[in-house]
């Protein structure tokens, strides 16, 4: 019986075809039970009413750089304990071994084996009825040399004809980052998402970098689609300006970002290219509370935490003497304010243009919840198809120019002066404007990545 099986060394090449993996370098373990394979950033999401896990392979030792991304469906979740001692829960797949000119399907577990050394382990459920092992021996079916190794993974680089784009962001399970991902995947791009603050950095004149979490190199990348939430606006626009230092391009600059993010420097910078605001006041002093009042035409008026975000730390003052207490409050917890007069006729209303590269490419009005306002959208509220006028579509095109942002979500209030400019968003969220307008925003995103690049449409 032992005649017809495959005799292996302590170590050999095999392949993972259904992963997209030509060629891996094995331990060969018959002491361990199930199989391993190295894996990075593991994330599980529903297919079918079914558990999935994407996951990112270094299948090469010793290289950072080169990487595959695989998905497969979860057949288990089971506890391992390592050579270590240590247990740990790990996900279970199943996929196709390949090996001498044979294939069958094995379990492999997923775990991170950069401590390891070698990128997979084959365990004997694998081997039983199959494989023969002279511990003694290694390679008996063919070594490969560093060459004939970079040559798979070469040849199976340049059959992809897609972008590596990189999704940089904090949530992966976002609407709008899900959608963007979709977007580039049904267009032939390998995108992926990377965690903000997962993310690190080599500052060096000669060789710079950016590091994902377990060692991954970025530095390929084709392009990034920055998407930072508030509280993240300092680092990520400091890796933002490493990949530009890379000259990766950036769908929204890091300058741009800073800047959409200060929001008395950016209404300012919108004043200074004639695009209309509210009248605001800003002081330092809660001595002047009452003139300030006064110069923006008194109550009721808005008052506006700077470092406030998205309706948050927004107050509706509807008297003079509710505006003080507001206001000195704020003041007391050294906070800088803006006070900004009310629009009564905009009636609990304003309008997103979804600007991209330059032009509207959806609006949508927004209602607030009853017994709300305008910047309390956060809280509930309505959004609708709306038609904008040529002004307003012109001040949102004027105004994410202004920005510098190739992106960006323009907040839009109608007044009796005409159309006046709330705010710009450089990271707007796509599930409203795409539920309201039925446009899909997030491919027309990866499409100006593609002009940008001059990336052939269509491929």
């Amino acid at each position: 019986m032992a005649d017809h099986k495959i005799i292996i060394g302590s170590e050999e090449w095999v392949g993972l075809p259904q992963l997209d993996i030509p060629t891996i370098k094995v331990r060969v373990d018959s002491g361990a039970k199930t199989s391993a394979l190295h894996a990075m950033n593991i994330n599980p999401f529903q297919r079918n009413n079914e558990t999935w896990v994407n996951f990112d392979v270094f299948p090469i030792q010793h290289n950072g750089k080169k990487y595959i991304s695989c998905e497969a469906r979860v057949i288990d979740r089971r506890v391992i304990k390592s050579s270590t001692g240590t247990r740990e829960s790990r996900y279970v797949i199943k996929t196709a071994l390949y090996i001498n000119g044979s294939s069958w399907d094995i379990e492999l577990t997923l775990t991170n084996r950069d401590s390891m050394g070698y990128r997979m382990l084959l365990g004997r459920e694998a081997m039983i009825g199959r494989m023969l092992v002279d511990p003694e021996s290694s390679f008996l079916l063919g070594d490969l040399s560093d060459e004939d190794v970079n040559s798979r993974y070469q040849l199976k680089h340049e059959n992809r004809n897609g972008l590596k784009i990189g999704l940089l962001a904090s949530n992966p399970d976002l609407y709008s980052n899900r959608r963007i991902i979709e977007a580039g995947e049904l267009l032939g791009h390998d995108i992926q998402f990377f965690n903000i603050r997962q993310c690190y950095m080599k500052l060096d004149a000669q060789t710079p970098e950016i590091h994902y979490r377990g060692g991954k190199i970025l530095n390929d990348l084709d392009a990034v689609i920055p998407r930072i939430k508030p509280s993240m606006t300092f680092y990520g626009c400091t890796l933002t300006r490493q990949f530009e230092a890379l000259n990766i391009f950036c769908l929204n600059s890091a300058a741009a970002i800073s800047q959409s993010r200060n929001k008395l420097y950016s209404l300012q910078l919108l004043l200074n290219n004639g695009i209309d605001i509210p009248t605001t006041g800003f002081a330092n002093s809660p001595l002047d509370t009452s003139d300030l009042i006064k110069m923006v035409g008194g109550s009721p008026l808005i008052i506006k935490l700077l470092e406030g975000t998205q309706g948050k730390g927004v107050v509706l003052a509807e008297t003079k003497k509710a505006a003080e207490s507001v206001i000195n409050a704020f003041k007391s917890l050294n906070a800088y304010i803006l006070v900004q007069e009310f629009i009564k006729e905009a009636n609990g209303k304003d309008i997103r243009c979804f600007v991209i590269d330059g032009k509207v490419v959806a609006a949508m009005q927004r209602e607030a919840p009853p017994g709300e306002f305008r910047a309390n959208m956060h809280l509930g509220g309505t959004a609708s198809l709306v038609k904008v006028t040529p002004a307003e579509k012109k001040m949102a095109i004027k105004a994410a120019k202004a920005m510098r942002l190739q992106v960006a979500g323009v907040d839009i209030i109608r007044s009796s002066k005409g159309p006046l400019l709330l705010e710009v968003n450089s990271s707007p969220g796509l599930e409203g404007i795409e539920t309201a307008t039925e446009k899909d925003v997030a491919t027309l995103m990866i499409r100006a990545i593609e002009k940008h690049l001059k990336f052939p449409s269509g491929k």
